[in-house]
């Protein structure tokens, strides 16, 4: 929506989703895909580039870098050393100050660290990075993020891949309230009314990669995706109705006719 752009850090952007480009059956659908769902901003796992033999076949072929902007991602980094030195190659290599950063701490879950990734946030920020960190649906742990000078923050839905949705919306409603830059729910997101809810509690972005990429039709599912992204941040926008137990007519009493009895 050209009319309701989104800020992140010194750019701006149309799109308000973000889309991975791993695990897609060929390079020729995901460049479909990416079009499909308008990205603007797409993501690569810079530790599963050869950045050395640029002659080397490689994702970044099939990304038109006129047409997107890369936001390099430090996926696979276990310490804040590791996702250091990897936002620091995606800067060289890419050209880019722009980094996602995750530090994961179990393997079974892949959820963050959070000690590694406030160390690793904190040195990103004071070399002049645009920091974009993943991390837990924890609005104690975004408010560190935000203190320390990260663009936005990118709590989790569900796990990695898992597909599961918006586990616990409350907290991200919080998250929502407590910080001023923007949050982008990354990880967990299954299916567009997932992406839609995301939208309507607040998100002001979503990343995603596997509900798309691992859909029986790619294509398809990002249109969705964009679709239920627009229609989510639009009800968020317009505000909706409160909840209530008991039924509300939805049209007036005054002015009704009423029959005698008989």
């Amino acid at each position: 929506m050209p009319d309701d752009p989104f800020i992140l850090g010194p750019r701006s952007y149309s799109s308000r989703l973000i889309l991975g480009t791993s695990r897609y059956p060929n390079p020729s659908i995901m460049a479909q895909a990416l079009r499909a769902g308008w990205a603007e901003l797409v993501t690569v796992s810079i530790r599963r580039l050869n950045l050395r033999d640029r002659n080397t076949p490689s994702i970044l072929d099939a990304i038109d870098r006129s047409r997107y902007d890369l936001l390099p991602n430090t996926a696979g980094c276990y310490t804040a050393k590791d996702a250091i030195l990897t936002a620091q190659l995606a800067r060289e290599a890419l050209e880019t100050d722009f980094i996602k950063v995750e530090v994961i701490g179990d393997e079974d879950t892949l959820f963050p660290d959070v000690e590694h990734l406030l160390k690793a946030c904190l040195e990103l920020v004071r070399d002049g990075f645009v920091v974009l960190p993943y991390c837990n649906d924890d609005p104690v742990t975004c408010m560190k993020l935000q203190d320390i000078g990260c663009a936005a923050v990118m709590p989790l839905a569900a796990p990695i891949g898992s597909g599961m949705g918006i586990r616990n919306p409350y907290n991200l409603q919080i998250i929502r309230e407590k910080i001023k830059i923007p949050m982008i729910i990354d990880a967990g997101i299954g299916t567009a009314s997932d992406a839609a809810r995301a939208m309507e509690l607040g998100a002001d972005a979503i990343l995603l990669n596997s509900a798309v990429s691992g859909a029986h039709d790619p294509v398809g599912m990002a249109t969705a995706m964009r679709m239920a992204v627009q229609a989510g941040r639009l009800a968020h926008q317009a505000g909706r109705i409160p909840t209530k137990l008991y039924a509300t007519a939805s049209s007036p009493a005054q002015g009704t006719i009423h029959t005698s009895g008989a």
